[in-house]
């Protein structure tokens, strides 16, 4: 709603997401980075038939894989005693029963790894469609003012981004999490039972892993912290300056802009870079300890082999075992970069997740009897934030029938009476009521289904005129349609398009002038057939012509219901039945048109002012 942000003074003040502001803002620390990962993985509950079985798998899985360097070690065996003894004969009965043994178990364990990686991938991205759902439900229930203070395009990267991040974080970290941490354990039992000295040297690598993993992890944390949140803000700044793309080309601000793109870019490569290269240290520096252990298992068991203390095939199930056991360990310290830019990704969605929604319709709630529209204010208070007063004992009746028009200075509090008729904002005191019943009391659809409204801004989506239209009462009948579309005057140039009604507008609704993108709007709040009507600054859009058209089309609508318009232009709303002239949230006057230009007050100052604008600005004809 475009008139809102004449309000702005009054408002919470946002983050910084203006056209030229929101730079250099501080990273963000994980406010709890043990408690999203409890979360994260609380996610895998309605998944647990699944995941066991996945254990399950993996724990067979891990244990053939493991078992298979023994059983190849006493093929080695086989033959360095075949090759050593006196007859120099090799038993091939045996070395090939090994073999097969060994080709098998490999064979196996890959089959169980497969089915496993299957299982656990429909898991996870069974999990991520209800995350989805979760953050789709949330958004419908989230009150206006969470979206007025929250840049769009931030939205619009936890929905997407972070929650995509997320899916790659959880399969890709469980399945190697789990098996690496089974492989280690099965392969610490493996070299234990071939030789306990080896088997101690292996293990001298786990305190110095974990030791560089967590130094190297609490520096990056903070990182993906601050990646993210560089990603949510590039994505605002990238969509403001699209819809806004016209204005930056008319002015010529495409350098400026482009400088703030390229420092936020900037900043944004800086923070990611040294995410990606800070946790990137984990892995060659746990494969380097890797690579000093194996040395040194070398060097050892290659003396307990020249002793005669160890066979040579368990020396070199040993070895295998030794780069085995190293690689685990590598991998889960590379885990930590993927699990950390998870979790912070994470943290965005659950903010989003736990934002406070809209207040619960009542239960029972009630619905007028009667669909005339009469709206009451009775010692209305109001305030966005709670030491600014805004609206302070307002109080005022729209009578069913007859039009309504506000006017005023920016943040008068225009449009902030019509948050409150929709209840996009809840009363901070007094009542609203609609035909006899409070407002409070009713189920927001209920009320909003008795409401039409058309902004300033117009919002038509991507598919026909016939389709945009409909969106208003989708199960109107084709007459009600097109009855509304001659209403609004949209029929008059529906038909000079190609496919008239079944014409499809694109995202933008390009392919139609601005006039006829708002007459659109208008159709369809016609078509809704609501017991109030509200246009806020609806006809600032549409040339003289066109407005003349919808003031026609108004006249035929105000039967049995109240209108409200919100105008500056004052020669659009001087055939109301009631103006309301506000400021700083009170109604300093009230009156016709002729009345209140006779009171000489606020409503004549404002009319004298547009009046010497059109003098001043070379105008032959004066306002009306």
């Amino acid at each position: 709603m475009s008139e809102r942000q004449n309000d702005a003074p009054a408002r919470p003040a946002p983050r910084s997401h203006g056209p030229f502001g929101g730079m250099g803002l501080p990273a963000e620390k994980a406010k709890d980075f043990k408690g999203s990962v409890r979360r994260l993985v609380g996610l895998l509950g309605p998944e647990k038939v699944w995941v066991g079985l996945v254990i399950l798998l993996g724990t067979v899985s891990v244990a053939a894989s493991v078992s298979g360097p023994k059983i190849l070690g006493n093929a080695t065996t086989v033959i360095f005693e075949g090759l050593t003894s006196p007859t120099h004969r090799i038993d091939f009965t045996r070395l090939h029963s090994i073999l097969f043994w060994v080709i098998g178990i490999y064979i196996g364990a890959a089959l169980l790894g497969w089915a496993q990686g299957l299982i656990l991938n429909a898991a996870t991205q069974r999990v991520i469609y209800k995350l989805r759902s979760r953050v789709e439900d949330k958004i419908h229930v989230l009150p206006l003012k969470y979206f007025d203070e929250h840049p769009r395009g931030d939205l619009l990267s936890r929905v997407t981004n972070d929650i995509d991040n997320i899916s790659q974080a959880l399969q890709q970290t469980l399945s190697q999490l789990f098996i690496s941490v089974l492989t280690v354990l099965g392969v610490v039992g493996m070299m234990l039972s071939i030789s306990w000295q080896l088997a101690l040297i292996a293990l001298v690598s786990i305190p110095i892993t974990a030791v560089i993993v967590m130094r190297v992890a609490k520096r990056s944390q903070k990182m993906f912290a601050a990646q993210w949140k560089d990603t949510g803000d590039l994505n605002a700044q990238i969509e403001e300056m699209y819809t806004g793309h016209a204005l930056v080309k008319v002015f010529g601000r495409h350098k400026e802009v482009g400088k703030r793109f390229d420092d936020k870019n900037d900043e944004l490569f800086k923070v990611s870079f040294g995410a990606q290269f800070v946790s990137g240290i984990i892995m060659p520096a746990t494969m380097f300890v890797g690579n000093l252990v194996y040395v040194a298992i070398a060097v050892v068991g290659g003396i307990m082999v020249a002793h005669g203390s160890l066979p040579i095939g368990d020396i070199q199930a040993f070895i295998q075992y030794s780069r085995q056991f190293s690689q685990p360990l590598a991998q889960l310290g590379s885990m930590a970069n993927l699990l950390q830019s998870g979790v912070a990704s994470a943290e965005r969605v659950f903010e989003l997740l736990d934002a406070d929604p809209e207040s619960a319709d009542p239960e029972p709630s009630e619905s007028p009897k009667e669909h005339h529209g009469e709206l009451r204010f009775e010692h209305v208070a109001f305030r966005y934030v709670a030491d600014k007063p805004l609206i302070d004992d307002l109080s005022l009746v729209a009578v069913p029938g007859k039009t309504v028009a506000i006017v005023g200075p920016t943040g008068a509090g225009k449009t902030t009476l019509v948050n409150l008729i929709m209840r996009f904002y809840e009363l901070d005191g007094g009542r609203i009521t609609l035909d006899g019943v409070d407002i409070a009391t009713m189920t927001r659809d209920d009320l909003r289904a008795r409401t039409g409204m058309v902004l300033q801004d117009t919002w038509l989506f991507e598919g026909t005129i016939r389709e945009n239209i409909l969106y208003g009462r989708p199960d109107a009948t084709e007459k009600e349609m097109h009855d509304a579309a001659e209403a609004a005057y949209v029929d008059r140039f529906v038909h000079s398009l190609p496919d008239g009604y079944d014409t499809v507008l694109d995202d933008n609704a390009s392919n139609i002038s601005a006039g006829e993108k708002q007459l659109i709007t208008i159709a369809r709040a016609f078509l809704a057939r609501p017991s109030v009507l509200i246009l806020d600054e609806a006809t600032s859009s549409v040339d003289t012509r066109t407005e003349l058209l919808v003031q026609h089309a108004m006249e035929k609508l105000r039967k049995d219901r109240t209108s409200f318009v919100i105008a500056h232009r004052l020669s659009t709303i001087r055939d109301a039945d009631l103006i309301l002239v506000m400021e700083e949230g009170s109604i300093v006057e009230q009156g016709t048109h002729t009345q209140l230009l006779e009171a000489q007050g606020a409503y004549s100052r404002l009319y004298e002012a547009q009046f010497a604008a059109a003098i001043d600005d070379g105008a032959t004809v004066p306002l009306p």
